[in-house]
């Protein structure tokens, strides 16, 4: 799964691309503020990034220029603005493209694709959803957190796939019972409960701190923090 990084000072623009992107396979991370964006590419494994010119403090040109000090990280920026110097001045900084708004779905998952490509994949990834200093392993069915791994069962490894795939994101136990069980309408919904206890017991015991990321919120379900 390849992690996008948002950048912009609105925030229902942040959560429209998202939604955009989500269907596509894509992660994303989001800041509202450029200094902090800069701090999460140098910590994250961020694929690609979406960049806002717009923004107080710090303007998407700049953002570029310090993003192009250490890293070569493709980078699409985002204006309301269609002045060619504008776009001039964008490649200019670093940026790979450019696209005005408003633009649509079709385009922006296009663009970000196209862009993609030329990226080589990393192969020893390829089958690892990575947040932050965990690894989920899809080949070997285990969680790794820096030098710690722990051997999942295949349902604890569906419940966790669909809570680190959308950290911060609150799952009901209906949507992670269909997410470990699929079609099986007959499995009691207090099962997951059951898996979340045996889960964080089992990652406790290897030294995990699963209190700080598998978080309970009451009267909902779960989420990964």
């Amino acid at each position: 799964m390849r992690t996008i990084l948002l950048i912009d000072d609105e925030k229902r623009m942040l959560d429209l691309i998202e939604l955009f992107l989500i269907p596509h396979g894509f992660r994303c991370i989001k800041e509202t503020n450029g200094q902090v964006a800069i701090e999460t590419l140098k910590h994250e494994k961020i694929n690609l990034v979406l960049l806002d010119i717009m923004m107080p403090e710090i303007d998407g040109w700049e953002v570029c220029r310090k993003i192009r000090e250490f890293s070569d990280v493709p980078v699409i920026m985002l204006t309301a603005r269609s002045d060619k110097l504008d776009l001039v001045k964008g490649l200019d900084t670093g940026a790979d493209d450019y696209i005005t708004k408003p633009f649509d779905e079709g385009e922006l998952v296009a663009r970000v694709k196209a862009l993609l490509r030329r990226i080589p994949a990393d192969e020893s990834d390829a089958d690892k959803i990575i947040y932050g200093d965990y690894k989920l392993d899809k080949e070997t069915y285990s969680l790794q957190f820096n030098d710690l791994k722990v051997q999942l069962t295949l349902k604890e490894f569906y419940i966790v796939e669909a809570l680190i795939s959308r950290p911060n994101k609150t799952f009901t136990r209906e949507q992670l019972l269909f997410s470990a069980w699929e079609y099986n309408t007959y499995t009691d919904i207090r099962t997951v409960d059951s898996h979340i206890r045996n889960l964080r017991e089992k990652l406790k015991t290897a030294g995990f701190p699963s209190d700080e990321f598998l978080l309970t919120v009451w009267g909902i379900g779960y989420k990964w923090n």
